[in-house]
């Protein structure tokens, strides 16, 4: 299926503008790799106070203060996700590929749910264990989400 999708994609007309507009593409690459960087660090610094390693505020307050910039470079991921993705059809193909797709759907969830838990807390001083278990779960679908958008130079790396 992902094969007839792929080809379909690289015959339509946007596809093939993204392609012959050579800038375009690694342009696309940086944002998207610049928006995936802020959504990690804020994740990070949300995580680091409800695992009470960073004492400075409130969990609630650290996650009133990074989740714009959550929601921003999300918005720039997805946009920029989807002018690569019609830009290089023949990623769909890539195991590696769908497997990023699955961890940014869960990590996505995970980032949503995150804000809900600390403020479930009451008065959000420290995380619970369950927003401190979500915290590791999106940092490590993020990461995990991450890693596999570089799945074939890592298949490359390892000689597989």
């Amino acid at each position: 299926m992902l094969v007839e999708l792929s080809a379909w994609v690289n015959g339509t007309p946007i596809s093939q503008v993204l392609r012959r507009i050579t800038w375009l593409i690694p342009t696309l690459q940086v944002f998207h790799i610049l928006a995936t960087g802020i959504v990690l660090s804020s994740i990070v610094m949300i995580d680091l106070r409800i695992w009470g390693a960073s004492r400075s505020g409130t969990a609630l307050a650290r996650s009133h203060r990074f989740l714009p910039w959550i929601w921003v470079a999300l918005a720039v991921a997805t946009l920029t996700g989807i002018g690569m993705m019609f830009g290089a059809p023949r990623s769909w193909r890539d195991t590696a590929f769908a497997a990023k797709l699955y961890m940014m759907a869960a990590a996505t969830a995970a980032t949503i749910a995150l804000p809900f838990l600390v403020r479930w807390n009451g008065d959000g001083k420290d995380g619970n264990a369950v927003a401190r278990f979500v915290g590791i779960a999106a940092l490590v679908l993020w990461l995990g989400a991450t890693l596999a958008g570089r799945g074939r130079w890592f298949v490359g790396w390892l000689g597989v």
